[in-house]
């Protein structure tokens, strides 16, 4: 089993900055994909961005290309997404997510095979 426990949401204003934190702990793999996704109330959850683990290749949602980055750190095994020039509509529940199969379209919900419990991030107008 894989456990991945996220931090770092919280309620900031408009323009602000948030860097949210993922850990994963338990079953490793070697080649991996991580994940953000959110949810806002009464809608579904949506891509955010994404990471190759080992080649680093990135992907981000349009919605937020140029203002959220997502890294990770390999010494500590840590993966965050930071989140510049907020907007309200950024506002929702973000959840971290590992996909095992290398391959799979990183995009997608569906393939992803664990995921943590969220944490949420509240912007302010």
């Amino acid at each position: 089993q894989v456990q991945l426990v996220e931090s770092g949401g919280g309620l900031v204003q408009a323009g602000g900055s948030l860097r949210l934190s993922c850990a994963p702990s338990g079953r490793t793999f070697s080649r991996y994909t991580m994940g953000w996704f959110r949810q806002a109330p009464g809608k579904e959850r949506e891509f955010v961005a994404a990471i190759r683990w080992s080649g680093g290749n990135t992907y981000h949602a349009d919605s937020v290309k140029g203002r959220f980055t997502i890294s990770r750190d390999v010494v500590k095994n840590l993966l965050y997404l930071q989140m510049n020039s907020l907007k309200p509509e950024d506002t929702a529940r973000y959840y971290c997510a590992l996909c095992r199969n290398y391959y799979s379209d990183p995009l997608t919900l569906g393939n992803y095979d664990y995921w943590g419990q969220g944490t949420q991030v509240t912007v302010s107008s």
